[in-house]
């Protein structure tokens, strides 16, 4: 076949070129993204100034990227790709907790803590909260030492790597490690909605598509252990605005929990917190072994 370019033939000509590589699961994806990237040129008419502009699009996607921010996750965020891909991979079960995005936020060294500590360094206001949770496996049982990582917006919707500085580094994170029941429990504020980050590309786009910024209030839990495939989901606030339209699609009907209210003063001072708090349980199974 001629490599001379037609654009009848274009994706086909192009897919061609690839016919040498060794890796057949890298030759099936590019195949395939040059056959769906030529058919959606063709099917919207592109025309050269807009190829142009995307490209800057996607230059400055790039250049907003930093250590602590990945404006391309937040694109693929915004577009629903995260949340397919997640979903395409973790299909769900009904004995399952559901997954969902990691997000732009997440920090590979959340700090260690022990059951029951606050990761609340700051202290700049909120509802005091109590999560508690118990890690089980398919068939109800405990996942013992299983490592959860967890990290929040603040009462104001801010992460600390977006107030550097203002507040400690770390702060509303922590990596706790369930016991021998595969409980865990830790100390914090009830989070608050926010605005994904829109002084970028991503954010330039969502105000010229006329969609808004704002995803719903939700804590970040990411379960390990050996054995056990990584599960990253979110703990949703009931009644929290943007929960049937967050910004990334990233609400599953399955992780929306009430964050009940205690007035307890006993308790309270058992653990810690002022009276009252708010207390939300989050039991969450995992595959494990042949159950994945």
């Amino acid at each position: 076949m001629s490599g001379l370019f037609e654009a009848e033939r274009s994706a086909e000509i192009v897919a061609a070129s690839f016919a040498d590589a060794t890796d057949e699961r890298l030759k099936e994806i590019l195949t395939s993204l040059v056959r769906h990237a030529h058919d959606f040129v063709k099917d919207v008419g592109l025309t050269v100034e807009e190829w142009a502009a995307g490209v800057r699009f996607l230059t400055e996607t790039g250049q907003k990227c930093d250590d602590t921010r990945q404006e391309f996750i937040l694109l693929s965020d915004v577009l629903g790709v995260s949340m397919l891909v997640e979903t395409v991979n973790h299909p769900s079960e009904e004995q399952f907790t559901e997954s969902t995005v990691e997000g732009p936020f997440h920090l590979v060294d959340s700090p260690p803590r022990a059951l029951g500590d606050s990761i609340d360094e700051a202290g700049r206001g909120g509802e005091p909260c109590l999560v508690t949770g118990r890690v089980t496996d398919g068939d109800g049982r405990p996942v013992a030492g299983a490592r959860i990582d967890v990290w929040q917006a603040d009462a104001e919707g801010f992460y600390d790597v977006q107030r550097p500085g203002e507040v400690p580094e770390r702060n509303l994170r922590g990596l706790f490690t369930a016991d021998e029941d595969g409980r865990f429990r830790f100390r914090t504020i009830v989070p608050r909605h926010y605005p994904v980050p829109s002084d970028g590309p991503v954010g330039a786009l969502l105000k010229a598509a006329g969609r808004h910024t704002y995803r719903a209030a939700h804590i970040h839990v990411e379960v390990s252990a050996p054995g056990v495939p990584t599960l990253t989901t979110h703990l949703f606030v009931d009644g929290s605005p943007y929960l049937d339209s967050d910004a990334v699609f990233g609400v599953k009907e399955s992780l929306i929990r009430t964050f009940a209210e205690v007035d307890d003063p006993v308790r309270a001072a058992e653990l810690g917190l002022p009276n009252p708090f708010r207390h939300v349980d989050f039991p969450v199974t995992v595959r494990r072994g042949a159950q994945s």
